[in-house]
């Protein structure tokens, strides 16, 4: 029988409460304190998928800090050869580049005879641990000077001619590639759906957008000269781009949309904080685990095991209980997540991983992680509101 607890019910919930949707899985609840109310499997390591962003934005609000801002550095060589070198802001839309394009212009740039970009920011051995080969934005490279989150908007008609998919972004060499052999429509696809060395590919991108740009502010660029390092000496940085987001704006957009892609920059972002550029995926792991130990205690943050920032990856495993600590520190932001299904949360999907994790409407934080094929999240957490919602005073 439930009994009455500070105003909801208790004991009742246990695993037998939702033996029949969960066979592979866990769920807790607990109060604004922390304390946990009640929980099921909540020691058993899951795949967390998605819901790992919110120990990503977590940490990175902690290491970078939430009005921290990305930086692009532009340094110009002898009569106009123009570097562009990229620390991993993941905001470089095509209205950010136009605005860079303006600024170089008011600092007196009138001609590109060479444009390259610097990459040395990185140095990733692997793309994203988990990613997929596929034509989704959501599977994009990650890299320091990446545009339109390494993905392309482009439209093909019903005669074949191939256009840009947004009406800001001019039409690019890029996208008459990407764009062979499919079929009429809009389309948005990530640079590299046709099979690509990233790093290539993402300076390809960023110089041809770049060059439109310039050449709109009126600045021609007489040639993409591709990868090159900044000069070691002749060439003066000319201005240094501050992302016009910050990062705690930049962390609501990867929460709301689940953006795989901003989620792994700011992870990489945390190593390179942290230990020095290059950015790299050991640096980023050691960043946020150091920093989940400091906020969650050993014992609690070595339960979240994190290979990447966005939960792409299968070898990344949470338990419910530590989901729940981490979501006690995160409450401070709690207006970051998304609203749905009445509650405050975030989702979680990979193919046969189902959760949630986020606040009740009463601000109790909880967790649902399914690991199995039927996915039965929304019916546990309507369960759990019904019992756990504290009822309004009479």
């Amino acid at each position: 029988m439930a009994m009455l607890l500070g105003g909801w019910r208790v004991g009742c919930a246990t695993c037998r409460a939702v033996a029949d949707l969960v066979a592979q899985g866990a769920y807790g609840v607990a109060d604004a304190g922390g304390r946990t109310i009640d929980s099921c499997n909540v020691d058993q390591p899951l795949v967390p998928a998605s819901v790992l962003k919110i120990a990503t934005a977590m940490a990175a609000l902690r290491i970078l800090g939430p009005e921290y801002r990305f930086a692009t550095e532009f340094y110009i060589e002898g009569q106009g050869n123009l570097f562009i070198k990229g620390f991993g802001d993941p905001t470089l839309v095509t209205e950010e580049v136009a605005g860079i394009a303006q600024q170089l212009r008011s600092k007196g740039l009138k001609r590109v005879e060479n444009l390259f970009i610097d990459t040395s920011a990185f140095a990733l051995t692997m793309q994203v641990p988990g990613q997929e080969d596929s034509d989704n934005p959501y599977d994009a490279p990650v890299g320091p000077l990446s545009v339109n989150f390494n993905s392309v908007p482009l439209q093909r008609d019903a005669t074949g001619r191939i256009v840009s998919g947004e009406p800001l972004t001019p039409t690019l060499p890029i996208m008459l590639e990407l764009g062979q052999g499919r079929p009429s429509g809009l389309h948005r696809v990530n640079i590299c759906a046709q099979g690509c060395e990233p790093e290539q590919r993402m300076a390809q991108y960023a110089g041809e957008l770049f060059s439109a740009q310039l050449a709109r502010a009126g600045i021609p660029v007489a040639a993409i000269g591709g990868i090159r390092m900044v000069p070691a000496s002749g060439a003066p940085l000319v201005y240094s781009h501050r992302s016009t987001q910050t990062l705690k704006e930049i962390s609501r957009s990867l929460l709301h949309y689940s953006s795989n892609f901003m989620a792994n920059q700011v992870f990489l972002a945390c190593g390179a904080k942290q230990y020095g550029y290059p950015a790299t995926w050991e640096k980023a792991q050691q960043a946020v685990h150091q920093d989940l130990v400091q906020l969650l205690g050993s014992a609690t943050a070595v339960e979240i095991v994190q290979v990447e920032g966005a939960g792409l990856s299968r070898q990344n495993r949470v338990t419910a209980r530590a989901m729940l600590q981490l979501l006690t520190r995160f409450r401070p932001y709690a207006d970051l997540l998304k609203k749905e299904r009445g509650a405050a949360l975030k989702t979680g999907t990979l193919t046969g991983v189902y959760n949630y994790a986020g606040y009740l409407p009463d601000g109790k934080a909880f967790v649902i992680m399914l690991n199995q094929q039927v996915n039965a999240r929304a019916t546990v957490l309507d369960r759990l509101k019904r019992l756990y919602i504290s009822p309004r005073p009479s």
